[in-house]
């Protein structure tokens, strides 16, 4: 039997059953689709919170210490210069006054005075306007630096571009310079930043650094960095505990660990969804089998004419093939569609995490290859035994 007639008689046979067809195509469908659309979604929440935890903020270190001693940006142009494999170290100071526009009040809130490079060590991005300079924070400029969620809380709106309007500080009226992004991992908090040299003169008054960030040379070994940092604080301020007193954290390690779990978690929805798909595997091993009981005596006939035991092997089991592929196709556009719908409903509950499903090549070859096997797995068994029928005694089945 050639392969144009194997087709053509593949294609009749499930044309003949138009509503189990459809029914047993459905399993798969679901089945692939709700593998799609999870490892998808999956694979794009690792993209958004790697990229914005981005390839920079690899570079950071944070570091916590100890110290009965104030630590101000003397102490930290110390470690820059004696750690090797730092850029630069800076950090903050932190206090707290009431914040205002001319129509809302988000009350006491948390003022964070910094230099300009913290927003580099940060990572932080710019949703609107431009970062402080160095002008700014010599004069001590009365600049204000807030987030989206700062915006909402003063403004009313989380997308408004308020670059240019004042806002009050204390009694003082600011311009706000820039709008920082409100990212999906630090979407709780609402932040407003201003010049060290404000902050310290106008606002907070004191000197010692609450925050310490390092950052680090490209291509530094961080492991190492951490640790190096680690023995020349405990050195400078005679810290008997460091493993106590001191704690590093390199951002790298958070991220490979971010990455491992999400990975992880991709395999394990994954494998959950794909039960769904050996559900759709048995619903084809039963309906080749009532097909098998049904054309025992189509099969009886074919044989007496000369078809081998093969030719009916590669018949009903490419019935199966077919249908998995069927559904395999329809269960890859409703898993992109799926993936697309869910990351849009997830933007709009809340518009901090934007999810773009994350879709592959790779993804799509092995559904395809999935469901072939599931229709060689699931089909050679009610193959065989069509194959295996007497040809006379199917004759007479009635």
């Amino acid at each position: 039997m050639g392969l144009r007639d194997l087709l053509y008689e593949t294609w009749h046979a499930l044309a003949a059953n138009k509503g189990r067809s459809f029914l047993t195509i459905l399993g798969i469908v679901i089945g692939i689709s709700a593998v799609i659309t999870m490892t998808s979604l999956i694979g794009g929440m690792q993209n958004m919170l790697v990229g914005e935890l981005g390839l920079s903020q690899a570079r950071q270190v944070y570091i916590y210490v100890s110290t009965p001693e104030e630590i101000g940006f003397d102490d930290l142009d110390q470690i820059e210069s004696s750690v090797p494999g730092y850029e630069f170290v800076t950090g903050s100071i932190s206090g707290s006054a009431s914040v205002s526009s001319n129509t809302e009040s988000a009350g006491a809130s948390a003022i964070t005075g910094v230099k300009p490079e913290y927003f580099q060590a940060s990572g932080q991005k710019l949703y609107a306007g431009e970062f402080f300079t160095d002008d700014d924070e010599t004069n001590g400029t009365r600049v204000v630096i807030i987030d989206q969620n700062m915006v909402k809380s003063l403004f009313g709106n989380y997308e408004a571009n308020v670059v240019g309007q004042t806002m009050k500080i204390g009694d003082d009226d600011y311009t706000i310079v820039g709008i920082l992004e409100s990212s999906a991992m630090m979407s709780m908090g609402a932040s407003v930043y201003v010049p060290f040299s404000t902050a310290q003169t106008r606002i907070i008054g004191a000197t010692s650094i609450s925050e310490i960030i390092g950052f680090a040379q490209e291509g530094v070994d961080m492991e190492k960095l951490s640790a190096d940092t680690k023995t020349f604080l405990a050195a400078r301020y005679s810290i008997a505990a460091p493993d106590e007193d001191i704690y590093i954290m390199a951002m790298s390690e958070i991220i490979s660990q971010l990455e491992t779990m999400m990975t992880a978690f991709s395999v394990i929805m994954g494998a959950v969804a794909s039960i769904s798909l050996f559900v759709g595997g048995i619903g084809i091993m039963n309906m080749m089998l009532t097909n098998v009981t049904e054309r025992i005596r189509e099969i009886g006939l074919r044989k007496s004419l000369g078809a081998r035991a093969r030719d009916v092997t590669k018949q009903f089991l490419l019935e199966a093939i077919m249908l998995c592929v069927a559904g395999g196709v329809f269960g890859i556009i409703f898993g992109f569609l799926g993936a697309w719908i869910l990351g849009a409903i997830i933007g709009a509950i809340d518009p901090t995490v934007m999810i773009t499903p994350a879709f592959s090549a790779e993804s799509v070859l092995l559904a395809v290859g999935v469901c072939v096997l599931i229709g060689l797995v699931f089909g050679y068994y009610p193959a065989r035994r069509a194959a295996k029928l007497d040809p006379i005694e199917s004759l007479r089945y009635q």
